[in-house]
């Protein structure tokens, strides 16, 4: 399991428009890395919302957002078309990376993504992990964080 301090693990994944991302492209900055289980439900909706309201209080902060569910990147792009979410969105169909993040719950009929969201500081390690988050509070926690 990950905690605060260790290297956030790298990745590269598309985002709803098919570009890569890959984290390590924004070393020198805090970016906010949130795992939610899926697109379109109730409290990922509100969550992402939340993020999409705060969303210049976070680019005073210089902190990059970061969305990551297992959906597709079609599934994003609706999803950033219809609540207007003006970060990332991206896309870990085989799970991997959310895997890596320890936020993967294997369960019978599949899997499924533990709400999570992980603070990554400029140097690329992970500054503070917030789990099993409430979705309408996550990104004042974050923010409340942040102006300490």
């Amino acid at each position: 399991m990950l905690e605060e301090g260790m290297k956030a693990p790298d990745f590269t994944l598309p985002d709803k428009d098919g570009n890569a991302v890959r984290l390590s492209d924004y070393l020198g900055k805090k970016v906010v890395l949130y795992c939610y289980p899926k697109d379109n439900t109730p409290g990922c909706s509100r969550q992402a919302a939340a993020f999409a309201h705060h969303y210049w209080e976070f680019c005073d902060q210089g902190v990059i957002i970061i969305g990551l569910s297992k959906d597709s990147e079609a599934s994003h792009r609706k999803f950033a078309e219809k609540y207007d979410l003006p970060f990332m969105l991206l896309s870990d169909s085989e799970h991997k990376t959310l895997e890596d993040y320890g936020v993967w719950q294997k369960k019978k009929s599949g899997g499924k993504v533990v709400r999570t969201t992980f603070l990554i500081d400029e140097k690329g390690n992970l500054e503070k992990i917030w789990r099993k988050v409430k979705p309408d509070q996550n990104a004042g926690e974050i923010l409340s964080y942040l102006k300490q």
